[in-house]
């Protein structure tokens, strides 16, 4: 018997060459993206990782159309199945948005109601995007709250979100964002605050989710660790730019750029260490200060390797290696 026919892979959602800026009134602009470009293929998972500051929720907000209105587009595109998203309508947005293209935010406390049942607020999605009945909405929320990992998916319908613990509301977010198959789920760190053994249930969760639904995700984190289990590909942002990018094991194996370097040297010894009372170093300085953009490397100040031209020169990206790309004068000849 022949197995089942391979997935086509394709480009699902093309963030180019694009740049962001703050304008709060009174303060300096602060240029939160920075040229940053970034490709998501049908099915995929694809790591962002930075400090913060870096970028990260930005990049997330923009690829949604939700960012705030002191926030203004630049220069570059943003396209989904080969839309313009910035050109979109609002009315046609805000039907992309929850039925292809799903958000689950770092604290579900925040964004669930707190007023109305957890299982209302699923429906809600499908209400807002799929013709049903009320009585089909309610079989589907249960449904989704069984394959997200609960039991008593009923009970749980009913209950509101304070009767939770964090990682069941974790999951009913999870329920909520793609209650509808939406074929793109950027998450937010959806992980940071939980548990270690939570963080890995949920990561599972989302990676099967994946697996059975060909669903791409986008897994934000400040953590090396949290990615590595679980992205096939990690873009790493800093001062708004995504200074590298290349497959998992590129960047926890060779990482070329001296922050990435930096970044995974921390995570390795974490791991090494796990459970031990250690205290670990950090990166020297501070991160650069987006509202007062200097010539060359935004990283130069906190650079142990810089050299004079990386203070004098715009930044090019290169290629050193077939599907890994960075932005370092190390590798610019």
């Amino acid at each position: 018997m022949e197995g089942p026919a391979e997935i086509p892979v394709e480009t699902l959602a093309l963030v180019h060459s694009l740049s962001v800026t703050y304008l709060a009134d009174g303060d300096q602009p602060v240029r939160a993206l920075d040229q940053a470009t970034l490709e998501i293929r049908s099915g995929e998972l694809v790591g962002i990782l930075g400090e913060s500051g870096s970028g990260k929720s930005t990049l997330a907000a923009a690829w949604l159309r939700l960012l705030p209105a002191d926030a203004r587009y630049d220069s570059g595109s943003i396209r989904f199945r080969g839309r313009d998203v910035l050109a979109l309508p609002d009315s046609e947005m805000r039907r992309m948005r929850g039925a292809e293209i799903a958000l689950i935010s770092q604290d579900p406390a925040l964004s669930l109601n707190p007023v109305i049942s957890v299982g209302d607020q699923i429906a809600e999605v499908l209400r807002a995007h799929v013709r049903m009945t009320r009585r089909d909405r309610r079989t589907r929320v249960e449904e989704l709250l069984t394959e997200v990992g609960f039991d008593q998916p009923r009970k749980i319908y009913h209950a509101y979100p304070h009767q939770l613990s964090g990682g069941q509301r974790q999951r009913v977010a999870i329920a909520q964002a793609v209650a509808c198959r939406p074929a793109l789920v950027i998450a937010d760190e959806p992980t940071s605050k939980l548990d270690a053994s939570l963080q890995a249930e949920i990561l599972s969760l989302m990676r099967d989710i994946s697996h059975r639904h060909h669903t791409a995700f986008v897994l934000i984190s400040h953590d090396p660790t949290v990615l590595a289990g679980f992205v096939d590909r990690i873009a790493v942002m800093y001062a708004g730019r995504i200074v590298e990018e290349g497959s998992t094991q590129d960047i926890f194996r060779r990482p070329l750029h001296p922050y990435t370097q930096a970044l995974v040297r921390l995570s390795a010894r974490y791991l090494a260490n796990a459970g031990a009372r250690t205290r670990f170093g950090a990166i020297e300085s501070e991160p650069s200060d987006l509202s007062l953009p200097a010539a060359g490397c935004p990283f130069a100040p906190r650079c142990p390797e810089r050299m004079q031209v990386c203070t004098e020169r715009n930044l090019q990206e290169t290629i050193p290696q077939p599907s890994h790309r960075v932005s370092c004068f190390k590798y610019d000849h």
